[in-house]
């Protein structure tokens, strides 16, 4: 008898500790999704939830990539321009590894310094010469193949598009990328690649060094293993890591190398346009482009960025602090249930939105006079050398701010130019650039299916269709609100390495290179 009640109470613990087990991993998924958040920035160094992408073309990549084109976003695309969106078998199983089985490091290396070399400028022939005032479109290009596949079919569809020079800056060589890029027939076209990149120095400096210090090693820790750089961690303790310091020295290089490196834009003095591979243009940008340029030569001169991009970005749910203060009022069965109705509703229809209001898209249309700020203007950013020789006026500060990102870097620059106000910046109110990009380094969906977010674009442009091409915008000028005008005391750290330093420093004393010139057979 003694023996039978000895198993029926140690049955009983089992069961208890297994509820425990279960309690634990429900009230962890109750954590997490409450506490996500739709900033896109991060305050402490590599808290990393979202932004730009994994340079080692992790799995989630492989399968975002592989993704096919759904009906509903081909029957919004052209017939004629199902070709960039075409994704062949042989590439669909096949992993980073397996794509690149026949090429080594050395070869990738040798063959960007053959493109870098040569500045070979595609489809010349037949649309003519860079001319001085020719639009520069400069395009930052990862590994997110599908997402760059519907940038290019919203560029081929832009009014005017024949009359640009797209520039494509790689850090991560590909040969269906490259095959991709060099198909385009609407424009002229260039590529460039970032010659520093994690691909290319796998296991040195500017990539991730064996002798390294961990990225979460105290410095005393770090001084006793004599690992590099043990003296200098940013300014949240932390080591450097390689896959995103990578995106900053990449955006300096780029426009370091259109300014000031390439013979075929040596005498340009128009208008650069930057993008990224997950953005999205509406048809009738460069019109735009030129309503907000005549507007601000009128009525503000020291204007120096122009922003074809708004962050219209909208979730449907309540912010993350009203959620929490009302979990406090339910039950834990309640939280559970909660969360599981949020999670059920996000898989029937993706959180992001637009939230487009009728004054955006009229008519009349209005565009905003105001100081610029990194993470609100920095989508379908636009200026011209003039503007980047007051950048490379304090490139120093750009390269030591303690912060992997480019554009808060920017920012840093704008709030501390001696006996000049902070850059100032005319937006569409309406955006004709919009970020598609729903998985990379900060943005961690489940779903990685791009089809989603481009369908709602597609549907707000066809929406928006009759009020395309205005002829006329209004401006209004704002001082902007709090976050515009808040100074930056520190930046996000991941930049406190002083390899990263000199490295982004030194880029900018490369001069102009001669173009060679390829004959092929």
């Amino acid at each position: 008898m003694p023996r039978i009640r000895y198993a029926s109470i140690l049955r009983i613990f089992v069961i208890l500790g297994l509820l425990c087990v279960w309690l634990q991993i429900m009230l962890s998924a109750t954590t997490g999704i409450l506490d996500k958040d739709g900033d896109t920035k991060i305050e402490d160094s590599f808290s990393i939830s979202n932004s730009t992408t994994n340079p080692e073309l992790p799995f989630e990549e492989e399968l975002m990539n592989s993704n096919e084109t759904s009906e509903q976003v081909l029957a919004l695309v052209p017939p004629e321009l199902h070709k960039y969106l075409t994704v062949h078998p042989k590439n669909i199983t096949a992993n980073a590894t397996e794509r690149y089985a026949g090429r080594n490091v050395s070869d990738i290396r040798r063959a960007i310094r053959r493109y870098n070399d040569a500045q070979t400028v595609y489809n010349e022939d037949i649309f003519g010469p860079v001319q001085n005032d020719t639009i520069i479109i400069a395009i930052q290009v990862h590994t997110r193949l599908t997402y760059l596949r519907h940038l290019i079919v919203s560029l081929a569809q832009a009014r005017d598009i024949d009359k640009t020079l797209l520039i494509f800056s790689h850090d991560y060589y590909d040969e269906e990328i490259n095959s991709l890029v060099r198909s385009i027939d609407f424009t002229k076209v260039m590529q460039i690649f970032y010659p520093y990149s994690v691909q290319t120095h796998t296991n040195e400096f500017p990539g991730m060094d064996p002798n390294d210090c961990p990225r979460n090693a105290k410095m005393e820790q770090a001084i006793k293993m004599k690992c590099n750089n043990a003296l200098h961690p940013d300014l949240h303790g932390h080591y450097r890591e390689a896959k995103y310091t990578q995106t900053k020295h990449h955006w300096w290089w780029k426009a370091n190398r259109i300014f000031n490196q390439l013979q075929p834009t040596a005498t340009h003095t128009g208008m650069v346009v930057f993008l990224e591979e997950d953005h999205y243009v509406a048809e009738d940008f460069i019109h735009m482009l030129g309503l907000l340029r005549a507007t601000a030569d009128k009525n503000c001169p020291n204007c120096e960025i122009l922003c074809l991009g708004t962050y219209l970005k909208t979730y449907q749910y309540h912010s993350n602090s009203d959620k929490r203060r009302k979990q406090l009022n339910l039950s834990y069965i309640q939280q559970v249930r909660a969360v599981n109705e949020e999670r059920r509703k996000r898989q029937q229809e993706s959180q992001w939105n637009f939230q487009v209001y009728p004054n955006l898209y009229s008519n009349t249309q209005k565009v905003e006079i105001t100081p610029w700020h990194s993470s609100m203007h920095n989508m379908g950013m636009v200026f011209n050398r003039t503007v980047w020789n007051s950048i490379m006026e304090l490139q120093e500060q750009f390269c030591a701010y303690d912060d992997y990102n480019w554009d808060y870097s920017l920012l840093h620059l704008s709030q501390n130019r001696p006996k000049r106000e902070k850059f100032k910046v005319i937006l569409c109110k309406g955006p004709r650039v919009f970020h598609i990009g729903e998985c990379g380094v900060h943005h961690k969906k489940s779903n990685c299916n791009a089809s989603t977010v481009i369908s709602k674009v597609q549907k707000l442009l066809k929406n928006a269709k009759p009020y395309m091409f205005p002829a006329r915008v209004t401006a209004t000028i704002t001082a902007g609100g709090a976050k515009h005008n808040k100074k930056l005391t520190k930046g996000n750290g991941g930049w406190g390495d002083i390899r990263d330093q000199e490295l982004c420093t030194n880029m900018t004393k490369i001069g102009r290179q001669p173009r060679r010139y390829t004959y092929y057979a």
